[in-house]
């Protein structure tokens, strides 16, 4: 196999976070469990948007972001065992972790102390992890997936990250026959969650703050659709769902106190968007009703990413994508910050 180019396109400045800039770059040093992948295709996340306009606090400049990548095996170690050559494989936000501890035993790796994520991050070496809006990758096997050839590249590519990411709470959380589920917001994750929730089997309630997209949550699979705007529009609600996905990437305007209140005995939402501001404030008082709670979740582990993609291909859950060049980078990040993107941007590699 020819010798990899290490480039990518990086943020200097968070203050100018739609210039891009091709760098070289320098990956981790080489372990036999490491798998070098030449990129093909990377989505764009809301947690790179996050990172490169700094609203979780300043980034390691320059920063390469993306963590939705799909490519082709151009090298593995001695002790890589599940991949070879040629292999089209994923990778997503996670890229090592300890393997020694507790979670790291009982497939929660994704919540190790001393997880790396896919960028903007470093190895207990020392070594900067560098994302995918790149030529290449190297990635522990573990964090490494395994594509179904019935999915396409530009398909699996960002369910690798929000796929996931609303796949792991539904799945723990007892989504299927016989269960509610809502789903807050419909944009790049809450579109999966419900096709993953209808696909696990769920009755889908999806809250928006307007009609706008009703009709395409209807074709992605909602049996209702609820205008959180609208008076009293959650009024008769109280104790119908059993969990509740909130993937909208904002805070102010979600009613939260109500949305509690619409779950079932012990029910649960959990929170899996991640927006710069705090939460809308809560009262003690707001939990005691139904005893319900609200919760938190983290990307997800390998054997959901694999169980994930599987369940896609059996189902048809599809990614709403707009696939551009990779060069086009700085437009289609913006694009994605005026919230113009239905409902993810997929970088094709041209380095």
């Amino acid at each position: 196999m020819p010798e990899l180019q290490w480039k990518g396109y990086a943020v200097h400045d968070t203050s100018k976070w739609t210039e891009f800039k091709v760098i070289d770059f320098t990956p981790k040093t080489f372990d036999e469990e490491d798998v070098d992948i030449k990129i093909d295709y990377c989505g764009i996340c809301g947690s790179d948007l996050h990172t490169i306009t700094g609203g979780w606090g300043q980034p390691m400049l320059p920063v390469i972001p993306g963590h939705e990548i799909v490519g082709k095996v151009v090298r593995v170690g001695s002790k890589v065992k599940e991949f070879k050559l040629g292999d089209r494989v994923g990778v997503g936000a996670q890229i090592w972790s300890c393997n020694k501890c507790a979670n790291c035993k009982n497939d929660n790796e994704n919540y190790c102390r001393h997880m790396v994520d896919t960028y903007n991050a470093k190895y207990p070496n020392g070594d900067i992890a560098y994302g995918g809006y790149s030529t290449a990758i190297r990635v522990s096997e573990r964090y490494v997936f395994a594509i179904p050839e019935k999915l396409s590249s530009e398909q699996a590519a960002p369910m690798l990250c929000a796929g996931l990411t609303v796949f792991s709470p539904l799945v723990r959380n007892g989504a299927g026959p016989d269960k509610k589920v809502g789903v807050v917001g419909v944009g790049g994750l809450g579109h999966y969650a419900i096709q993953f929730a209808k696909a696990l089997g769920a009755e889908v309630t999806v809250f928006s703050s307007s009609t706008g997209k009703k009709a395409d949550a209807i074709e992605m699979g909602a049996d209702k659709f609820v205008v959180t705007r609208e008076p009293d529009a959650l009024e008769n609600m109280e104790m119908t769902l059993d969990l509740i996905i909130c993937t909208a990437d904002v805070s102010h305007g979600i009613p939260l106190t109500k949305l509690l209140q619409t779950l079932t005995v012990h029910g649960k939402l959990v929170m899996v968007a991640l927006p710069d501001e705090t939460l809308p404030d809560l009262r003690g008082a707001s939990f005691i009703s139904n005893g319900c709670s609200l919760s938190g979740s983290h990307i997800g582990s390998k054997k959901e990413a694999i169980q994930m993609l599987n369940l896609a291909v059996e189902k048809g859950v599809k990614s709403w994508v707009d696939v551009r060049p990779m060069s086009e980078v700085g437009e289609c990040v913006k694009r994605v910050k005026e919230n113009k993107v239905k409902y993810r941007h997929v970088l094709k590699a041209d380095l």
